[in-house]
């Protein structure tokens, strides 16, 4: 049986190493997916709710050392990773518990003498998801926690890099006491996939990731009449208005586009700013940015830790290179960054200006701790160019005008709109996006619906 490393971007290590599932691994899981989910939609809804809220308990529980697993794995500082379960995944899934109730309850229409009428919803099935490793428990808690609460099984297929964190669902799981098969996980390769996907026991999949990567899971569950969740990509703006908080617009939107090194489908990668407020923001931006210290993320004063990969560094460093031979200027000197080393997912931070939108880099996803600064003359400049985009899953304006940020926003071609803020998700919002940056709806009262069917009831009584 074939095994796969786990290379750390800490230091280079094989940090563990796991293998890949057989055939009949692929097979049993499937089978036991779908006897288990019978079952356990038969559960009551109070019984699912407490194993949710028992399986939360275990992650708060361990929380520091899944911090430290996070850092292993993907890179990201100590100093933040427990924060992903403490505040974040606590507060995605006490939220979607919270609503639970409410959300799955039949739906009541009008009365009619001699009948008895109601809509009720029913679990869709098996959900496969398929999840990332950039925020590893963020980005699956929003389809797992719903699916499970909605009396579905699921089978969790985790990034090749943050294998741990699947392993971890399933020991919290186990430790709540959710009966056996209702979540799983595989450890399974790319053509693996594709036929897990193109299974007719899978009955929805729910996968957040590259564009092509989306494109491939469509391509393979095209052979099903099932519904696909995808959340890809983004080159996300962020506008300045002459009116804004300038120095609150600097601290928010430096750290929008550094934190997590920059690996985040809703980071901020460009940035127009009036041309009345271009210099003192770009230099505010500059100064706050030579203030990070890049270094190894176990320490706990290490604010910027490596990209996850040697290549994803690459491909960053390639891209900004690329817009500097086009006239870009770039104001960071890489070597105030005693870590960051060519050839090494160390990479120092980043802010160019003189760009434009035949530069990649204003236009295609770095994914990286890097962002492009552009003068605008009004709003409409402002939004052409935000809309001037293959993504659209979150853009903000800063302003202390709400009526002209609903302005700009109802303009705005994007899943998510900001005042004042960004790169976060509102677990009371949906989290959505259009054009590339794909389809369907996950956290809110909405992101019950891909998880469920409606079946209508309609009795007659003679």
């Amino acid at each position: 049986m074939k095994t796969f490393p786990i290379i750390s971007p800490v230091d280079g290590s094989i940090f563990l190493e796991r293998r890949w599932a057989t055939g009949a691994r692929i097979e049993s899981v499937l089978q036991t997916a779908k006897i288990a989910q019978k079952m356990w939609q038969q559960t009551p809804l109070t019984q699912r709710v407490a194993v949710c809220q028992k399986m939360l308990d275990y992650f708060l529980t361990n929380a520091e050392a899944i911090g430290q697993e996070i850092t292993w794995q993907m890179g990201r500082p100590i100093s933040y990773t427990p924060n992903e379960i403490k505040r974040g995944f606590k507060e995605r899934t006490e939220y979607m518990i919270s609503i639970a109730e409410r959300n799955l309850s039949d739906i009541a229409v009008s009365q009619k003498d001699g009948f008895q009428r109601f809509i009720r919803r029913q679990p869709i099935g098996t959900v496969l998801v398929l999840a990332p490793w950039n925020y590893p428990y963020l980005t699956s808690v929003n389809v797992i926690v719903p699916a499970i609460l909605a009396g579905n099984s699921v089978i969790l297929k985790h990034a090749e890099q943050t294998p741990l964190c699947a392993e971890r669902y399933a020991q919290a799981f186990e430790y709540a006491g959710l009966p056996e098969g209702v979540f799983q996980y595989l450890h399974t390769t790319h053509d693996q996939v594709a036929k897990i996907v193109a299974d007719p026991r899978v009955d929805y999949v729910a996968f957040t990731g590259s564009v092509a990567g989306g494109h491939a899971v469509q391509k393979a569950a095209s052979g099903q009449l099932i519904n696909v969740g995808l959340e890809l990509g983004g080159k996300d703006p962020a506008y300045v208005r002459a009116d804004a908080d300038l120095d609150f617009a600097i601290e928010n939107i430096v750290d929008g586009a550094l934190f997590n090194s920059g690996q985040s489908c809703c980071g901020v990668e460009r940035v127009y700013v009036h041309q009345s407020r271009f210099d003192d923001f770009v230099a505010g931006c500059v100064a706050l940015t030579n203030q990070y210290v890049l270094g190894n993320p176990l320490d706990i004063t290490t604010n910027l830790g490596p990209m996850v990969r040697t290549s994803a560094a690459e491909f960053v460093r390639a891209q900004v290179n690329e817009a500097v031979a086009q006239g870009a200027k770039a104001l960071i000197d890489p070597a105030h960054f005693a870590f960051n080393q060519d050839n090494s997912p160390y990479l120092a931070p980043q802010i160019l200006v003189n760009v434009n939108h035949n530069m990649r880099l204003m236009t295609e996803e770095t994914f990286g701790p890097v962002v492009g600064i552009m003068p605008v003359k009004d709003d409409a400049e402002a939004i052409d160019l935000m809309n001037d985009s293959a993504y659209g899953l979150t853009a903000s304006v800063w302003t202390n005008d709400l009526d002209a940020a609903m302005h700009v926003g109802s303009q705005i071609e994007t899943g998510t709109f900001f005042m004042n803020r960004c790169d976060y998700l509102d677990p009371e919002l949906a989290w959505t996006g259009i054009k590339n940056s794909g389809r369907g709806c996950t956290l809110s009262t909405l992101g019950y619906e891909a998880l469920t069917r409606p079946k209508s009831f309609h009795l007659r009584v003679v």
